[in-house]
């Protein structure tokens, strides 16, 4: 079993849900986090004065997925987060030795599977 973990461009979440979904992917944690990359924020104009903003808005997605579905999986994230810009986001993949699920107290895959 794999961690897999995204964050993304605000915008793209409900693309990338979408695509997710119709793959038949039925969890996964969201969460609204902020952060800085390559292109290391911006500056705003707020009444009249310039303000560097450090970080950027993104929303981090956690999925625990078998290890055959992994690389679908990443592939439909790239596809629907991609807008080819700098700051599309980042995937990163851990391994998830231990899964259970508490209402239940099933382990391993079968605490993955709807």
């Amino acid at each position: 079993m794999q961690l897999i973990t995204a964050v993304i461009q605000p915008q793209k979440l409900e693309d990338v849900k979408t695509a997710l979904k119709g793959l038949g992917v039925s969890g996964m944690t969201i969460a609204p986090v902020s952060g800085v990359g390559r292109q290391s924020g911006h500056t705003e104009s707020y009444r009249g004065a310039a303000i560097t903003v450090e970080t950027v808005p993104k929303v981090r997605l956690d999925i625990l997925a078998t290890d055959e579905d992994v690389e679908w999986i990443i592939n439909e994230i790239v596809a629907a987060a991609r807008t080819g810009h700098i700051g599309d986001g980042k995937i990163w993949v851990v391994p998830a030795t231990q899964v259970i699920r508490v209402s239940t107290g099933e382990r391993g895959e079968r605490a993955i599977r709807a």
